[in-house]
């Protein structure tokens, strides 16, 4: 097996937090490394000289776009292997004209937030997020249970909006004996998604209206498009039944924030967000004082030890591209019209 030239583009914190000795370890004895093995710019001397040499950049979070004033200093690039999701910051038309191969972990970070997204429709059955909030003022006080309705989590209705790889993995665990809640239905909305894929999965496609004005519990896992932004605006709110949840762990501009805070002041909504928009909320948000409301700080994606699964995604994929195999995360042009 041949050793190409490799170059990691990466942030401090993505080095440290993606690469520990045993990756390391894989990437030396996959690849031809120089001085640097890393760098955090293309425009510093160091870089240049290494990009004059290097077939295979291994990128994360913090690499800059590859511009086709980046692809002049780097004549023999052919691959960009991505251990992160989206590479649309990263990759410029020039990449895709140059035709190099690219890669990404979409699905191997899909697997943390479906975990999350899971986790947190358990959470929403029982209201317990915003009943914890309540407990803060009202203390011994818990007679305030009664007042958020039904709290279970069997016999509900879940839609799920968007059917992408983490869309996919939440069906997955939700329709799979023993992972998620006994569920009376799960519902899809996606304009892409195939019926018979759907249903095959536990699920049944449905219009996006249908599925709000049916679910108990609605999860987001749709991309940040220009077809998508403000996708759940004050229409698709009003649509949802008294005393639902709204769960974002997908993109922020997936949602109109004004019209959330509006349904969620006046507490006919409850929401669980791990991303918003903008992000962060500016302190002012109203969002951040309402009990019916919890936000994390984008914590549901790869993080800690979790980002490692998506280093082993790009070196695997490295060891392929080294064999002469067809490489098994690959990102297309088109894939860019509907994809994160």
């Amino acid at each position: 097996m041949r050793r190409p030239e490799a170059l990691l583009v990466m942030d401090d914190r993505a080095r440290s937090m993606q690469f520990g000795p045993d990756e390391d370890a894989r990437l030396r004895a996959l690849a031809t490394l120089g001085d640097p093995v890393r760098v955090t710019a293309y425009d510093t001397p160091e870089a240049k000289e290494r990009l004059a040499d290097v077939e295979v950049l291994v990128t994360s979070w913090g690499a800059p776009r590859i511009t086709s004033e980046v692809l002049d200093l780097a004549p023999r690039l052919r691959a960009v292997l991505h251990c992160a999701g989206t590479v649309r910051p990263l990759v410029s038309d020039a990449v895709w004209d140059r035709g190099l191969v690219v890669t990404n972990a979409v699905a191997e970070n899909a697997v943390p937030v479906a975990e999350f997204t899971v986790a947190a429709i358990f959470m929403a059955g029982k209201k317990a997020p915003f009943l914890a909030n309540v407990a803060r003022t009202r203390r011994a006080d818990w007679s305030f249970v009664d007042e958020h309705g039904v709290l279970s989590n069997r016999d509900r209705t879940v839609g799920v909006v968007g059917f992408s790889r983490t869309g996919r993995q939440v069906v997955a665990r939700l329709t799979t004996p023993g992972t998620g809640p006994e569920t009376r239905e799960i519902l899809v909305a996606d304009p892409y998604a195939d019926p018979s894929d759907v249903a095959a999965a536990g699920a049944r496609l449905v219009s996006l209206d249908e599925l709000l004005t049916a679910s108990g519990i609605v999860t987001l896992h749709a991309p940040e498009l220009p077809s998508t932004r403000k996708l759940i605006g004050a229409r698709e709110l009003a649509l949802m039944p008294d005393g639902a949840t709204l769960i974002n762990t997908a993109r922020g501009a997936v949602v109109d924030t004004a019209a959330l805070e509006r349904e969620c002041a006046a507490g006919r909504l409850y929401a669980m967000l791990d991303v918003t928009d903008p992000e962060p909320l500016p302190a002012s948000s109203v969002l951040y004082d309402l009990p019916n409301v919890m936000i994390t700080p984008h914590v549901a994606g790869s993080l800690g030890t979790e980002a490692r699964r998506m280093t082993v995604a790009a070196l695997d994929e490295l060891e392929r591209y080294a064999r002469g195999e067809t490489l098994r995360s690959l990102v297309t042009r088109a894939d860019m019209e509907f994809v994160a």
